[in-house]
């Protein structure tokens, strides 16, 4: 068994696990060589390619998983929904969802029809090449996919999204219940293609409040991982007034926890009985060296009280930040530093 899938079963191995989110992207200049003339969400169903650039940081690295390269908005895609990445802005949807009616339009579109080919074939190419290296999966969380459909791109505070839990809730039910499907489906393309762990991404969620997370939110949240059958990891950025609720139930497996908490007392929130992910400060990417160590050291030194802890970010790994700062962490928490 690798050192992640120990972590998330709760033991703790000789050596801290390592991935990083984003670690397959623009940090890497073999991945914007890699990316000339392909647009992004062409490149994620592009299965040699996408794969390729799932392997990247993995060969770079060294680190302890791949994380399948793909965007949260494909299974969207794949469902016929009209949306672009925009350099520079994000997820654009040409019909955002805002009324009833449009509710009723898109939940109308079936997930089990989801035409997954060049998923599973990238996973398949992937896992192949991986070895004992496992693959995460991932998709996104039904709140963020929500926040992007509602607003027709991104946004700070997702108002609209927000608003309709509240003014229509029948409509948010019915979309949000849809997109837990939608997600579930894209998870499940993965897992039996060959991925090891599941991850679920809720980058909007820290919008909410907790009361609203809890009503809102963790149902469907948790409808999208409940018997997904393979280890699991719930992630959310700004979720530090609901950590605990991030467990959806002991559904998962590990709790992810952003840069804003140190991870101890992240620990004392969500139990010793569940694994944790985290927490490293995205900016100290760009700090010398021996500020960066010593941070990840802190880290890896509070992680000790979870029941397993996988060493990651606490969000994704920014654009302009120095691959060989990622080496040396990876490096560092295999005790090779």
């Amino acid at each position: 068994m690798s050192d992640l899938l120990r972590a998330l079963a709760g033991e703790t191995p000789e050596r801290t696990p390592v991935w990083f989110m984003r670690q397959a992207g623009r940090s890497l200049p073999e991945y914007r060589e890699l990316r000339v003339g392909t647009r992004m969400l062409d490149a994620c169903l592009t299965p040699d390619l996408a794969s390729e650039i799932t392997l990247q940081p993995v060969r770079r690295h060294g680190v302890d998983a791949a994380v399948f390269f793909s965007d949260i908005v494909i299974p969207l895609r794949l469902a016929g929904v009209d949306v672009v990445i925009e350099p520079g802005r994000g997820p654009v949807f040409a019909d955002p969802v805002r009324t009833a009616a449009d509710v009723a339009r898109i939940t109308a579109i079936d997930p089990a029809d989801l035409d997954g080919t060049a998923i599973a074939e990238a996973v398949r190419l992937t896992v192949a090449e991986l070895g004992d290296t496992p693959l995460i999966g991932f998709a996104g969380a039904p709140f963020t996919l929500a926040a992007y459909l509602i607003e027709g791109g991104p946004s700070k505070e997702h108002l609209r999204a927000r608003a309709m839990m509240h003014a229509d809730p029948a409509s948010w039910n019915a979309l949000a219940g849809w997109l837990s499907r939608i997600s579930r489906r894209f998870l499940e393309i993965q897992r039996d293609a060959g991925a090891s762990v599941v991850q679920l991404f809720d980058s909007w969620a820290g919008s909410l409040s907790p009361t609203d997370y809890r009503t809102h939110i963790a149902p469907h949240s948790r409808a999208a991982l409940e018997g997904i059958g393979l280890p699991s990891i719930h992630f959310g950025v700004g979720t530090g007034p609901f950590l605990a609720d991030m467990r959806l139930d002991g559904i998962a497996d590990a709790v992810g926890v952003d840069w804003r908490m140190p991870l101890d007392e992240a620990i004392r929130i969500v139990g010793d009985d569940v694994a944790v992910q985290g927490n490293i400060d995205p900016a100290l990417l760009q700090a010398p060296w021996p500020v960066l160590e010593a941070h990840v050291r802190d880290v890896i030194e509070r992680g000790r009280g979870a029941k397993g802890h996988v060493l990651n970010l606490g969000h994704g790994v920014p654009p302009e930040t120095d691959p060989h700062q990622l080496t040396r962490i990876v490096q560092l928490a295999h005790g090779e530093l």
